[in-house]
């Protein structure tokens, strides 16, 4: 059940449209959906305001639509990360509204009249609240980037795309520093050294959260030395998420990028 569920529920219940006895019934309905293999948290959206996303890479295709089919459900809405290509066709053939973005493997599913299955094609997107720019190193870390920028679209933010502004060509980044100062909150993508946050960082007086990416030669150990070297950072305001974890940077940038919801005013 999700704010909108419990509102519509209590409003008829003030209105007598609902009687007492039923919206008691709903509401002390378990707040587990029970798929056998995997057990969905049906409050979730209630408690975080989004629903239960869904960590695809390793879920059989039939395991991920059967999730599916009971998150839309539920909810109206879908996010699925690192799907694998045959999942994700699974889910775009079975699901009506599915759409796959395949450089990050994300599907998503949103409710009708909403931005945020709009595909990610780094043009921004005129739909949403505030601003969250997700700004990418190179070419190679687009897939962790974009699983940011989808993500924080699927939780109401309105994003927009810097692509392939790394320290190896700092002008390009510095003749953007208009669009950079307009964001609420700042995604920054990067692998080989990790540098480019704490450029940003000096740059901005907004929330800026690294991105460490396993892009590199052997020495980047997988992402660890870029890892460090975000941890590391002297400018201010910058917080560091996991290697390649696009998805918590996205997530992290919409809470912050969003003004209080209505009913919590």
């Amino acid at each position: 059940m999700g704010i909108d569920e419990l509102r519509a529920l209590l409003e008829g219940v003030r209105d007598e449209r609902v009687g007492v006895h039923d919206a008691l019934a709903a509401l002390s309905a378990p707040p587990i959906t029970d798929l056998g293999h995997t057990q969905l948290d049906a409050h979730r959206e209630l408690r975080c305001g989004h629903p239960e996303v869904v960590y695809g890479a390793g879920k059989t295709p039939l395991q991920l639509l059967e999730i599916a089919r009971a998150l839309v459900a539920e909810s109206g809405r879908l996010l699925v990360t690192r799907a694998s290509e045959d999942a994700a066709a699974v889910l775009c053939g079975e699901i009506p509204g599915a759409v796959h973005h395949p450089l990050s493997g994300c599907v998503t599913v949103e409710r009708p009249g909403a931005g945020g299955n709009a595909r990610d094609d780094g043009d921004g997107d005129d739909d949403g609240e505030g601003l969250v720019l997700v700004v990418c190193a190179g070419t190679s870390d687009l897939p962790v980037a974009e699983e940011a920028a989808v993500t924080a679209r699927m939780l109401g933010a309105k994003v927009e795309r810097l692509n392939d502004v790394g320290v190896a060509g700092i002008h390009r980044l510095l003749g953007r520093t208009d669009l950079l100062r307009r964001a609420r909150v700042l995604v920054v993508v990067a692998g080989m050294e990790g540098a480019l946050p704490s450029v940003v960082g000096g740059l901005v007086e907004r929330p800026v959260i690294a991105v460490p990416t396993s892009v590199g030669y052997g020495a980047s150990l997988g992402g660890v030395a870029a890892l460090l070297a975000m941890l590391n950072s002297c400018a201010s305001g910058i917080s560091v998420v996991n290697i390649d974890n696009g998805f918590g940077a996205g997530y992290q940038a919409a809470l912050i990028n969003r003004t209080p919801s209505p009913h919590l005013r």
